[in-house]
């Protein structure tokens, strides 16, 4: 297996600071959290990542919430 040293963060790091851990899984698309010097887990951006296989009615939810988050504020205006 292959990783690239930016897809590489210490269990201690995510622990810590798990918000930051995330930002880098959306921008790297994955990332491997090490223990003990080994890869213990992956963190994968569900929206990058087709792997993930989804029953249809996941997928809708999966993409309702997407737009309902991209375009939260015009919602909330028609809905006054």
């Amino acid at each position: 297996m292959n990783i690239s040293i930016r897809k590489i963060v210490p269990i201690s790091e995510a622990n810590q600071n798990f918000s930051k851990v995330c930002r880098l899984a959306e921008k790297e698309g994955e990332l491997y959290i090490f223990k003990n010097n080994k890869p213990k887990y992956k963190l994968v951006d569900l929206e990058q990542d087709t792997t993930i296989e989804m029953t249809v009615d996941e997928k809708i939810d999966f993409v309702a919430a997407r737009i309902l988050k991209k375009y939260r504020k015009a919602f909330e205006e028609l809905a006054k």
